[in-house]
């Protein structure tokens, strides 16, 4: 008489494989029972809406508690308008930074305290340190210059 093929090793895999197999396709159809027991779900039911506070709520939303009113001319889509007011072009500053060899300094604005670069061969007049100057603001590649840059009078 012949010897089975199958040891007891492979009997023990090949009975763990059908269980998982079935307790698998019980799982399935439980749960197609209890899809079922549900019932389809109606339009309302699958709906959610934002409440006053900005959060999802099953509920209408009330709307005596609303909290804002938006006007339509007051919300801007994409690049907001240009500022028009009037920019004075000659501005007033005082030379913070003088460099004779190199012919650049920095000239502080009276009204903004900002400080702004000028070159030697931006200015009218002969500047030193401390000198009252007028002077025009031009955007560079690298930020604001004075440009037109003379002594206060």
């Amino acid at each position: 008489m012949a010897k089975s093929q199958q040891s007891f090793n492979k009997k023990e895999k090949e009975k763990k494989r059908r269980k998982k197999a079935k307790d698998k396709a019980e799982r399935r159809e439980q749960r197609k029972l209890e899809k079922a027991e549900a019932g389809p779900k109606s339009f309302e039911d699958m709906l959610s809406y934002v409440d006053e506070d900005g959060n999802l709520t099953s509920t209408p939303p009330d709307p005596n508690k609303k909290k804002k009113v938006f006007k339509v001319e007051d919300i801007v889509l994409g690049i907001p308008p240009k500022d028009d007011t009037p920019v004075e072009k000659v501005r007033n500053g005082r030379v913070n930074h003088f460099n004779d060899e190199k012919g650049y300094g920095f000239i502080v604005d009276i009204e903004t305290k900002e400080s702004i670069f000028f070159h030697v061969n931006n200015t009218q007049d002969e500047i030193r340190e401390s000198d009252k100057v007028t002077f025009e603001i031009e955007m560079g590649p690298k930020g604001p210059n004075a440009i037109l840059v003379a002594l206060a009078k």
